[in-house]
């Protein structure tokens, strides 16, 4: 008897100690949070646990989705890149631009990832060779890449209209398509979640990311080549700012200027409210789809309740203040 009693309580004590390290994982209170959102909408409005409506809410997600893949690398290595909507747009004008003119599909989208990757890499440039704080680059990529999209698609002389239509069947695919009953860009997000997931915890690089905003000074002494490392992650953001700005206007069949003002704030409180630091050196790709999830699920339920839009807006910065906040807290403890 004592042998089974003594059996039951290292038990116990085992299944504490792993609900305790339970606990500790960052990304547990998020989904917590997510699946609160869940319930209190399924008795708020009958819709929203509609299937079309989840499959809505996934898909409007999946732009901010991707993109805060490449987000949560930058902020990992305690970076920031506040250029991203601006990025989606000029790439996914300049796609839609080679079009109109009749250059092929292959081609202008390609063209609209070499944009991206660009423009990517300037910012991670600038930030490494210049020794320049991300803020500032970034807030001033923010505002060139704006002008350029505003200048490819109404060109020097502004005679021709600002949005270009595009009619192309793999675009449109990539972008408002579907695969049996699942949207193509949830598709596309959960494949680049699960990638980039790998990616980050079981390669030599994505360790380094993670040791860089750990304590960048020790990365650099134990070999790591920092510039190297920040260089890739801006420029692979720039990668997916052009997939982002492609699927969006294959879902409108259009590129539009103001595609994508506002992204970058949406982007970075999905990284943030999944539980990424702005320190650095904490932060996963899980946590912030699941930020983004909650970003989606927040938007959907303001229009199933017919709340007005300002609303919405208060809201979405007062949680982004509160994840913000509660980070300061735990890395001051």
């Amino acid at each position: 008897m004592n042998n089974m009693a003594q059996t039951g309580e290292i038990a116990e004590n085992h299944l504490m100690t792993r609900l305790r390290s339970l606990m500790k994982i960052r990304e547990i209170g998020v989904l917590a949070a997510l699946l609160l959102m869940f319930i209190i909408m399924s008795f708020a409005s009958p819709y929203f646990l509609s299937v079309n409506n989840i499959f809505n809410v996934m898909r409007n997600m999946s732009t901010i989705g991707i993109m805060a893949i490449g987000m949560t690398m930058i902020i990992v290595t305690a970076g920031i890149d506040l250029s991203v909507g601006s990025m989606l747009a000029v790439t996914a004008i300049v796609m839609a631009r080679l079009m109109y003119h009749g250059v092929g599909t292959l081609p202008a989208v390609l063209a609209g990832f070499a944009v991206g990757a660009v423009l990517g890499a300037v910012n991670g440039l600038l930030i490494t060779k210049l020794k320049l704080t991300p803020f500032i680059p970034t807030l001033g990529m923010l505002s060139i890449a704006r002008g350029l999209t505003v200048l490819f698609a109404t060109g020097l002389k502004g005679s021709v209209a600002s949005n270009i239509s595009v009619k192309d069947p793999f675009v449109e695919f990539i972008g408002g398509g579907y695969l049996g009953p699942i949207p193509m860009p949830v598709i596309i997000m959960f494949f680049l979640v699960f990638i980039s997931s790998f990616f980050l915890r079981r390669t030599v690089l994505g360790r380094q990311i993670y040791a860089i905003g750990s304590n960048e000074e020790a990365a650099m002494l134990s070999g790591v080549n920092v510039d190297r490392v920040k260089l890739f992650v801006y420029t692979l953001m720039g990668l997916l700012c052009a997939l982002s700005g492609i699927m969006t206007a294959g879902l409108l069949s259009t590129a539009a200027t103001n595609s994508g003002t506002g992204n970058e704030l949406d982007v970075i409180a999905a990284v943030v409210i999944g539980g990424a630091s702005l320190q650095g050196g904490k932060g996963s790709v899980w946590g912030a789809i699941i930020g983004a999830a909650i970003m989606s699920v927040l938007r959907n339920s303001f229009v199933l309740l017919h709340l007005p839009g300002f609303v919405q807006t208060i809201s979405i910065g007062v949680v982004i203040i509160l994840a913000v906040s509660i980070d300061s807290r735990k890395q001051g403890s």
